[in-house]
Formats: C-alpha cells, structure tokens, sequence
C-alpha cells in the first residue's frame, strides 16, 4: 500500500466519528457529509508525517469548518421557507430516509434546540459533551480560554436540560401528549375524543393555519376532527419540553415551524395553544424531556 492509500485508509476509519461530529454541529447530513470531504481535502493538502494525532487534528478541522458554516448562517439569519405547510412538504418529499434515521437516533427535539443555539455554545457542547473532546483543545477553535470555553458549554447545557426543578406533573402530562400524539398518528378518533375534556379549547395563531387566520375551537369533537385533518405534520412532531412544560414540537429536517402546548388536567387535555408564528417560536424555551 502506498503513502496515499495508506492515508486515505486512515481518514476513512475516521470517517463516521467525524461526520456524527459534523450532522450534530450542522443538523444537516448533505452539509455534515461536504464539511468531511473538505477536511478529506485540507489533509490531502498537508504533510500527514507532521501530524501528531489524525483523529485530533480531523476533529478539529471538521469543527472548525463548521464553526464556520454556522457562523454564516448567523449572519445570513434566512429562514429558507416561511410557509409551515410548504415546510412540511419539503421535509417530506426530499429528505433521504438516511438522514431522517439520523434524526431520529440523535433525537429531534435535541436538533432543535441545538439550532437555537449560539455557534460558540453549539460547538462547546457538542465536541465536549457528547464526544469528550477536552476544553483545552476545544478552546483554540473558537479564539478563546478553557474556562470560557467551559461558561459556553455550561450554558448550552442548561438550555438543551431546561429547568432543573423537579416537576411533579411532569410524568402525567408526558402520558397524555404522547397518547395525543399516537391517536393522531394513527388517525383513531375515537381515542381522541376519549382524551380531550368535553370543553376543551383550541388556539391556533395565524401562521399556524393554511387559512393565515387565527383559529379557535371548542369541544372534544371538533378539536379531534381538526387534529386528525393536521396528521400531515405528525411525522415531524416529536415531545419536548416548552418553557418548562411537555408539549409537541413540529421540526421538519430540525427546524421548529410549530410548537403545540398542552394543559393537562388530571389525564385529560383542556387546552391546546398552537404556536407557528415566528417571532414567538423564538421566545419560546425548548429543552429535551428527560427518560
């Protein structure tokens, strides 16, 4: 084997840490696989016998190309669909099966949140606490001191754990959105209606509805009737937590268009409030359910 097989076989034993490296900081697997091939192609271009440890400096690469990425993004600030339908049927008719399975094992609602982070505590968080990189190397990516570095990584735990009181309610409203969520998924009615309180009430702000006009309903029966029309976006909905409560959030390809929160009183729903406006889907605090 010559010099370069023997340095293309190296990168490719690196190559599935580096690009779960890579979709956890970009929440994109074309994007996690074009930040691979650049680093593939910066260690092409660099004498490998001057490189201490592969892993480390491929690490490091990938992160900072991403840091990158993301930083742009930041300064772009585009949202690249406004509507949430359109949104959903783009996430639906284009994403590959691969990557919506990379969701999935990672976890959506952690996608999410992460995407409303800040690149700095992004990339603090993910190299240090899901890959255990140390903060001494991770410290020089972003121009700063270890203890900074660790500031950063602490304050996006805080955000992707949410409040740390204990919620004694907490078990029950879990039971009931999850039970909301697999009723609508399946399209079972009746399970619905069995669920949702005799008066129970609907809020659904304009951006939310294909008529771009805030809706209010009452009653079991037309709550459930309505929910089982939106079960387009159930395969997008995954549970979270919503300023400190369960509720459902809708994330095609991992950006939050929608946000369902739920009052639960005993083991039935009373309210619903339906959130897709923009500007309030940015002052909501969305953490990842614990278990």
């Amino acid at each position: 084997m010559d010099v370069e097989d023997l340095l293309a076989s190296r990168f490719e034993s690196e190559r599935g840490r580096l690009r779960a490296v890579a979709y956890r900081m970009l929440g994109s697997l074309p994007e996690a696989d074009d930040a691979v091939q650049e680093a593939w192609l910066r260690l092409a271009r660099t004498d490998a016998d001057a490189i201490e440890s592969l892993g480390a400096w491929l690490t490091t690469v990938v992160a900072r190309i991403c840091l990158n990425v993301l930083r742009a993004r930041a300064l772009r600030r585009e949202e690249p669909i406004d509507g949430l339908e359109e949104a959903l049927q783009a996430g639906s008719g284009e994403e590959p099966e691969e990557e919506a399975v990379m969701a999935d094992a990672v976890g959506l609602a952690l996608l999410v949140v992460l995407d409303a982070l800040q690149p700095a505590e992004r990339l603090a968080f993910v190299l240090h606490d899901m890959f255990d990189v140390p903060f001494d190397r991770i410290a020089p990516i972003l121009g700063k001191s270890s203890e900074a570095t660790r500031q950063l990584a602490s304050r996006a735990r805080r955000r992707v754990r949410g409040s740390e009181t204990p919620d004694p309610d907490r078990a029950r409203q879990r039971r009931a959105v999850e039970a909301y969520l697999a009723a609508v998924r399946s399209g079972d009615f009746d399970a619905l209606v069995e669920l949702l309180a005799p008066d129970v009430v609907i809020n659904a702000d304009a951006a939310s509805s294909p008529s771009r006009l805030a809706v209010t309903l009452r009653g079991a029966e037309q709550v459930a009737h309505a929910a089982v029309a939106s079960a387009v976006r159930a395969p997008f909905a995954r549970v979270a937590l919503v300023n400190g409560r369960v509720a459902l959030v809708v994330a095609p390809k991992g950006h939050l268009r929608l946000v369902l929160a739920f009052t639960v009183d005993g083991d039935r729903v009373t309210h619903i409030e339906v959130v897709a406006e923009p500007s309030r889907l940015r002052a909501l605090e969305v953490a990842v359910v614990d278990g």
